[in-house]
């Protein structure tokens, strides 16, 4: 027999409580957030594939357990082994450029060759003994104990975060519709605005991966091809700076296809500027009117693309790197709230009420409101008072 529920005799104390309790909770897991986010992303693109796995496996777990290892393989460990590839030629091309003494000798760093006295001065760093390494650790022994621990927390951390995000993928995966029904349980919202928000969640990761992400990969890609056709070198940092760019709507990818064309044309390879001047407009930059639209269809961001370049522009200065994704998604979190917000009513003057079908229908609706109006279906805010917290599984 289950027992009584006993109301609190004080419930603004347990309210307190309450509060302080889920803002300490989420205080712990706020470093970790970026990767939660993450594999919260990936399981939601993930699971229809994982479902029909789960069919021929053993279960959810060993389909999950696949799709993870897989995501490892194919993803994480290329991506890493990238980035420690390209490291050494990215901060030598940052070292040429700022030592540039104007922008033209800038430009042309940018495509210049190594010299032979810095391979021979690689070359002699590199064969050095053990006599020569305890000298250096004598001399520079405070300098090269921080260099060290600097190199070894940055290591630890990257190291956590793909501890982290690993691990959370295969447990979402497994067990991310038992989580979110207990999200669901727990929560004051109503079951319909709690899967409004859910869905905007699952819409900017998905936005963000297919929209953003697979186009910029693809132009990223294209311009990596042309610069090592070309000669030019650290072709691999330069697609990988072409890739970041490419998140700015229309110019972003010329922000670097067309210093380094100006850089070539500079140095006196008039033909390899024009073959690449060719190739950025009509490929790398066309591109994303080709592919754009096509994968749209599976990951379409309801923002306007300049409030997305705004968002991660501020997610940058908010939160470093992570913000590039961190900003749009909680822009749309936003967006969607406060459309719920005025859908039910609770304007800050207490007098706006739901955006009616005419309204959303008018002419001078903005074109957001084919949105409105399929949320204008959305029940009440009586549904709050009536849903059933198990309807949310």
């Amino acid at each position: 027999m289950p027992e009584p529920i006993v109301r609190s005799a004080h419930p603004m104390a347990l309210r307190v409580v309450v509060a302080v309790l889920v803002a300490g909770a989420l205080w712990v897991l706020l470093p970790l957030w970026p990767y939660l986010v993450l594999a919260l992303w990936f399981a939601g693109l993930a699971r229809p594939l994982n479902d029909k796995l789960a069919k021929h496996l053993h279960g959810r777990g060993w389909a999950a357990g696949v799709l993870t290892l897989l995501l490892f393989l194919v993803l994480v460990a290329p991506v890493v082994a990238i980035g420690v590839a390209v490291a050494g030629d990215a901060v030598d091309l940052w070292h040429r450029i700022s030592a540039s003494e104007s922008g033209r000798s800038a430009l042309q760093a940018i495509v210049a060759q190594g010299s032979s006295a810095d391979s021979q001065a690689g070359e002699a760093a590199i064969a050095f003994d053990t006599q020569s390494l305890f000298r250096f650790a004598q001399q520079n022994g405070q300098r090269a104990l921080a260099l060290l621990t600097s190199v070894a927390g940055v290591a630890a951390t990257i190291a956590l975060g793909l501890f982290v995000f690993i691990v959370s993928a295969y447990v979402f995966l497994v067990h991310g519709r038992r989580g979110y029904a207990w999200l669901a349980e727990h929560t004051p919202l109503a079951h319909s605005h709690q899967k409004r928000l859910a869905d905007a969640f699952a819409e900017t990761g998905r936005g963000l991966a297919v929209g953003v992400g697979l186009t910029g990969l693809a132009q990223g890609v294209i311009a990596t091809i042309a610069y090592a056709s070309l000669g030019v070198p650290r072709a691999l940092v330069l697609g990988a700076v072409t890739i970041f760019a490419s998140v700015i709507p229309t110019i972003g990818t010329s922000l670097v296809w067309v210093p380094v064309s100006v850089g070539l044309l500079l140095s006196g390879e008039t033909t390899k500027a024009v073959i690449l001047g060719v190739v950025g407009v009509f490929v790398v930059s066309s591109v994303d009117n080709v592919l754009h639209p096509l994968f749209a269809r599976w990951g379409k961001l309801d923002m306007h693309a300049f409030v997305v370049l705004l968002a991660m522009l501020g997610g940058i200065v908010a939160f470093g790197g992570w913000g590039l994704m961190l900003g749009p998604l909680v822009v749309r979190m936003a967006i969607e709230a406060l459309r719920i917000f005025r859908e039910e009513g609770m304007s800050a003057d207490g007098g706006a009420q739901p955006v009616s079908s005419a309204e959303t229908e008018s002419p001078s609706s903005s074109s957001s409101s084919s949105v409105r109006t399929e949320s204008s279906t959305t029940p009440p805010s009586g549904v709050r008072t009536t849903s059933d917290p198990s309807a949310s599984t």
